[in-house]
């Protein structure tokens, strides 16, 4: 599959069925990003699985989401089966050999695969208003919130801690307008609700301790291979959002952590972003700015991004003019909308004039596509009409204790299987309210109750009580009201962060809104 620093696609042929070349994708602009498309059932699964196993060769680590459950067979050694040994004559794959591949298993419900997890603070305010759908006054809400958090040292790891911090934000929302601008309770309350919609979907999850650690993506085995992260994704695909802004933010972690490489031999990490619409769909101007930015400078940290998705105009243009690997397979045309799809496909590529783009679009079979790579400087070659090469993982998923197993054997086994839920801003807001109530308990003791104690039991009263000097009698009235009091205050301030679960660390001079996809720099 690699040959002097090139990954074997397939075989490419003319009108006549004779073969014209083999096609290659090179290493050293791999990561330049790519696109794969193609309508349901012509073969892009496979075209991915081809891709990550000649990845994963060359040294190169892979993240990808496994829509389906079908990706996780490349974890399997394949099986000669005669189509597979056939497709491989065609391809003048010489020779074919089945093997396995090391993968590691990811899954934000923790069901298929180790959790992945991100802290609120990470995420920030921008993706999280999209996440949560929110509109421009509720997303202005929210920015408060994130500055409130970290002025005052509260650190947003999880669901709990937002929760806290908006009830917060709207109990004191007279003071907070005067610095902040107009905080409305209202608004808290439809932030609020959108919060438990999310944590509905399962975002609970998701945010919280331990956080991934992008070293734990990129890594190598002894034998020099590149490790396949796969993300099971199958359940994740009902909550939609959910499942694009997590890779999104993922995208822009690698951006913010990773150092500057500029062009090297071969990328770092492959990122494969499948049903890559749901990242795009009613996304606002200020996030595909953002998006087009990322992709545009993450290749000199050593990413290439591929977008994975059915039809090519579900790219932005801004977005797709940065994509120079294309493969393409078969698409339909029997409405206005794909028409348009097959000639804006057509377009994209450099022209063979022994090839009718257009219309080869339109009759490629199962396991056929339209290929161009950059080569040279960077120049896309001349579209190929290609078969592409058979895989040499499984084709189709594993069972189910064949992924136990491998999980259980896993480099980070161990490591993210627990929820670590440490002191947060949850917390500390918890504790806030109840030392609250133990100095209004004390001042109530002083007074009213003062008054209380020396009518029935005599003696000095609350002020009596500061100096050790109360009666029994005194002693259990003065008891039954302070447990009064603070069971009180200690309900009002559980109900702050009734949701989920949070974790912090010592880092509370870390600004919570992220580089490039939030206002503020990280420090």
């Amino acid at each position: 599959m690699l040959e002097d620093g090139k990954l074997f696609i397939g075989t490419s042929f003319d009108a006549k069925g004779a073969k014209v070349k083999g096609e290659y994708l090179d290493l050293r602009l791999a990561n330049r990003h790519g696109l794969v498309t193609g309508a349901t059932g012509t073969g892009k699964t496979v075209t991915l699985q081809v891709l990550a196993e000649a990845f994963s060769d060359a040294g190169v680590s892979v993240f990808a989401a496994d829509i389906k459950g079908d990706l996780s067979g490349v974890a399997a050694k394949g099986e000669p089966k005669d189509f597979l040994v056939k497709r491989a004559d065609e391809v003048e794959l010489d020779p074919y050999v089945n093997d396995k591949f090391p993968v590691v298993f990811w899954d934000m419900f923790g069901a298929q695969g180790h959790p992945i997890r991100a802290t609120v603070s990470e995420m920030g305010p921008l993706l999280l208003a999209r996440l949560m759908n929110l509109n421009d006054t509720q997303e202005g809400v929210l920015n408060i919130v994130f500055r409130v958090a970290d002025t005052q040292g509260l650190l947003l790891l999880d669901l709990k801690d937002l929760q806290a911090l908006l009830t917060y934000v709207a109990e004191n929302a007279a003071e907070l307008t005067t610095q902040y601008g107009n905080v409305a309770k209202a608004t808290v309350g439809a932030v609020q609700r959108q919060l438990l919609v999310l944590e509905n979907q399962g975002g609970d999850k998701f945010f919280g301790e331990p956080a991934l650690a992008l070293a734990d993506l990129i890594r190598t085995t002894r034998d020099g291979r590149g490790v396949i992260n796969i993300l099971a994704a199958e359940k994740l695909m009902s909550s939609p959002r959910l499942y694009a802004t997590f890779l999104l933010w993922l995208l822009s972690e690698l951006f913010e952590e990773l150092p500057e490489v500029g062009d090297p031999d071969k990328p770092k990490l492959v990122f494969f972003f499948d049903e890559a619409h749901l990242l795009f769909d009613e996304a606002p101007k200020v996030l595909l700015d953002k998006v087009e930015q990322v992709v545009r400078l993450i290749r000199s940290k050593g990413v290439g991004v591929y977008f994975v998705t059915q039809n090519p105009l579900d790219v932005p243009e801004t977005v797709a003019g940065q994509l120079g690997n294309r493969v393409q397979h078969a698409l339909r045309a029997y409405t206005p909308r794909e028409q348009k799809a097959v000639r804006a496909a057509a377009e994209t590529f450099r022209p063979n004039p022994k090839l009718n783009t257009a219309q080869v679009i339109t009759e490629l079979a199962v396991g056929e596509a339209l290929v161009s790579t950059l080569e040279g400087k960077g120049v896309p070659s001349v579209v190929q009409r290609t078969l592409i090469r058979p895989p040499a993982g499984r084709i189709g998923p594993l069972t189910a204790d064949e992924r136990k197993a491998i999980i259980q054997n896993s480099p980070v086994a161990g490591h993210y299987d627990e929820t670590i839920d440490r002191e947060s801003g949850y917390e500390l807001l918890v504790k806030k309210a109840e030392d609250k109530a133990v100095v209004e308990a004390d001042a109530a003791d002083e007074g009213v109750f003062g008054g209380f104690f020396k009518t029935i039991f005599g003696g000095g009263g609350g002020g009596s009580a500061r100096k050790g000097t109360l009666n029994p009698g005194q002693r259990v009235a003065r008891e039954v009201t302070r447990t009064i009091v603070q069971r009180t205050a200690g309900d009002v301030a559980a109900s702050i962060g009734k949701s989920v679960a949070g974790s912090v660390g010592s880092s509370v001079g870390r600004a919570v809104v992220r580089g490039v996809l939030g206002s503020l720099m990280k420090r």
